[in-house]
């Protein structure tokens, strides 16, 4: 068959056998963007499962009628060709978010197709009509939440890079605190990867500045203590106050959160 349908961004090409339609491994890890060989690794491990002639068929260039199939899709040992059935047993283990939105479009969109196509030829043109109207608008306003995404989207990389560029010497702290938790969250770390983030730019800030923030944030809390400060200001004192004293150390720190900001993506 001639017909190309897209899943994923990927064309697959329309394979009937027997009455319905089915697709191969390779057609399986090019649409689910998996390592070539994942599907049919996965079938063999669960081979006991999969019924022959339900879930899957292994065909050969003699088995093949007319425009079913193409004969260079087939090899003279048989091809496995995988049913909906099969296909959904088969990519149980794909759980990612991909996954699931591929599963969705080729039941739909190829699996499915044809025997909605066929209810569709047998009902009256007025309600074809209807629901070819419907179909539109449907795909309209697809088309329009896409484009309302895409916006948003852009307006949040926007926002994104305000906050870097906009970076200066008042309120550094709040602007540096704000993009460090975006990294961390931009970066899949979350909450628990914040301190990371800070560790990473207190490490490049002691290479560029030829110091050493530890030493210093003892040094400091050492003075406080001789000084009769209690515990609880000394504890609260850290390496962002020791930064904050020295002008040089404070234009190094916003230089580097920026730098940090462009390597991990949040402006994009």
């Amino acid at each position: 068959m001639d017909e190309i349908i897209t899943i994923n961004k990927r064309d697959l090409s329309v394979k009937e056998y027997d009455g319905q339609r089915v697709v191969t491994f390779k057609d399986i890890d090019t649409i689910h963007n998996r390592p070539e060989g994942t599907a049919s690794r996965n079938f063999k491990t669960n081979r006991n499962h999969f019924i022959e002639g339900e879930d899957f068929y292994i065909v050969k260039p003699s088995d093949i009628q007319k425009d079913e199939i193409r004969l260079s899709e087939i090899n003279n040992r048989g091809t496995t060709f995988i049913t909906e059935s099969g296909y959904l047993m088969l990519v149980k283990s794909f759980t990612d978010d991909l996954a699931w939105d591929v599963q969705r479009d080729l039941v739909n969109k190829y699996f499915r197709a044809k025997a909605i196509k066929s209810t569709f030829s047998d009902l009256s043109p007025q309600l074809q009509l209807l629901i070819g109207m419907e179909i539109k608008q449907k795909e309209i306003e697809a088309k329009q939440q896409e484009q309302e995404t895409a916006i948003a989207n852009t307006n949040q990389r926007i926002d994104a890079i305000r906050d870097v560029v906009s970076l200066n010497s008042e309120t550094w702290r709040e602007d540096c605190r704000r993009i460090i938790a975006q990294i961390a969250n931009k970066s899949g770390w979350g909450c628990i990867g914040i301190g990371a983030v800070y560790n990473e730019a207190y490490s490049i800030i002691d290479f560029r500045a030829g110091c050493n923030l530890e030493r210093q944030l003892n040094n400091a809390r050492k003075r406080m203590r001789e000084n009769g400060a209690s515990n609880t200001k000394i504890n609260a004192l850290s390496k962002i106050d020791i930064i904050a004293r020295d002008k040089k150390l404070t234009e190094i720190y916003i230089a580097v959160v920026k730098d940090m900001a462009i390597k991990y993506g949040v402006c994009e």
